[in-house]
């Protein structure tokens, strides 16, 4: 048996770090990436002698609808993931899976906090960043023990191809159209996270309040479990006294904690994730200074998430401030039209940056200042703000007209807060 590592960004050098581990040799084993000079190859017809027997382990980033692809699927050849790989290794764990579109790192950090208390030796992982063949070759090679608790976060590219993973419990944040470059409709994206729930053992958690969410729950079936934070069951938790900002992540943490109820997790993990202050780049405090509040929510990049942004930085606006908003990046191919609501919010001033400037002004018809990058249109704005400002980056678009990762542009957006004297050192990555 060959296997062929498609990608070989961080998920696939895991996966073939595994399949050595696993007994696998070099030879057995062919790399592909057509931007990766360290692949074996970045011609896809070296694939085409691969059949019946054969693998295909495809990174998250390579869709599995390319001809070529589907092509060796018809041959016989095994389409899987990194996440299929290491879902085959697995012994005893319970598994959590969250999906959606907006919300779901905070929710699976949220509930990294609580399995914490419960299990020191949980695994957080998945698109949260730690790809989960890491987790199976730590426990393989001795370096760490097996988890009693694993929470995955899934994006819609894992669940369209991820073996034979199977949950014990599930939880999806919300539906709002995203990645509409790769998934053929809004309908096909939904389906494939809807996915996770024919996947989940136990109960699948969803939240009331997540766009599009409740409505598809109750017309595709099967029955899933409804949270909102108002919910009776929920009232003397006192989750309103959670760290976090924002009504959004109130419901990030209903939905956490319902799913903490139903693993048996005692009230020592709910306060755990009651105290949880938040991920960087996601509606992170920066902080002030001569109060101006700077807010790096770099993360944003589907319109609900910007839309709830902007209703949660809101309300550190001093009376006659004005929050001003970071819109731009590289088009996802979204609904610029949806932020129309702010038009006529004078308190509200958009500025543009980046390779979607234009359409993301014109599609929106929201007035504001464009600029080719971000740090021009940053360093305007701090000639600007005065006393009661919010300065919130919430872009919109992807990062990746000018940065590697949507990590290293929230990081450049304190660095340069950091260089102009705005705010402290270690204010980037927690």
């Amino acid at each position: 048996m060959t296997f062929a590592i498609i990608g070989l960004g961080r998920s696939g050098k895991s996966a073939q770090q595994l399949l050595l581990r696993t007994g696998v040799s070099p030879d057995q084993i062919l790399t592909f990436d057509q931007k990766s000079p360290e692949a074996d190859t970045q011609d896809p017809l070296r694939l085409q002698s691969f059949g019946a027997g054969d693998v295909f382990v495809v990174s998250p980033g390579v869709s599995p609808k390319l001809p070529w692809i589907v092509e060796a699927a018809a041959r016989g050849v095994r389409i899987t993931s990194e996440i299929g790989l290491a879902s085959e290794q697995l012994g005893g764990e319970k598994i959590i899976g969250v999906t959606g579109s907006v919300g779901k790192s905070t929710t699976v950090a949220l509930l990294g906090e609580g399995a914490r208390v419960v299990d020191r030796h949980c695994f957080v992982g998945g698109n949260f960043g730690i790809p989960f063949c890491e987790y199976i070759l730590g426990v393989l090679s001795g370096r760490r023990p097996r988890a009693r608790w694993v929470i995955l976060e899934l994006s819609s590219f894992q669940l369209e191809n991820c073996g034979d993973l199977k949950l014990d419990l599930g939880a999806i944040t919300s539906f709002v159209a995203n990645h509409l470059e790769r998934h053929a409709s809004r309908d096909e994206y939904y389906e494939i996270k809807w996915s996770l729930v024919s996947r989940t053992r136990g109960p699948v958690f969803v939240n009331a309040l997540g766009g599009d969410l409740l409505s598809w729950a109750k017309t595709h079936g099967p029955a899933t479990s409804v949270v909102k934070p108002s919910d009776l069951a929920l009232s003397g938790l006192h989750l309103e006294d959670s760290r976090l900002l924002g009504s959004h992540n109130q419901e990030n943490l209903a939905l956490a904690t319902e799913v903490a109820r139903a693993a048996q997790w005692p009230v020592a993990s709910i306060e755990a994730m009651k105290k949880f202050p938040g991920l960087s780049h996601r509606l992170q405090n920066l902080g002030s200074t001569k109060e101006i509040v700077f807010i790096n929510d770099s993360k944003a990049t589907a319109m609900e998430s910007v839309l709830s942004a902007v209703r949660s930085s809101l309300p550190l606006v001093k009376p006659a401030g004005r929050l001003f908003l970071l819109l731009g990046g590289k088009d996802k191919n979204l609904p610029w039209k949806d932020l129309a609501v702010f038009k006529d919010r004078t308190s509200i001033e958009p500025v543009f940056f980046g390779a979607c400037a234009e359409t993301a002004q014109s599609q929106s018809g929201l007035p504001g200042e464009k600029f080719p990058q971000m740090k021009p249109a940053v360093e305007s704005l701090l000639k600007k703000a005065k006393a009661g400002d919010v300065i919130l980056l919430s872009p919109g678009g992807s990062s990746l007209d000018e940065f590697k990762s949507f990590e290293e542009r929230g990081n450049r957006f304190a660095e340069i807060l950091f260089e102009r004297g705005f705010i402290p050192s270690g204010t980037t990555e927690r």
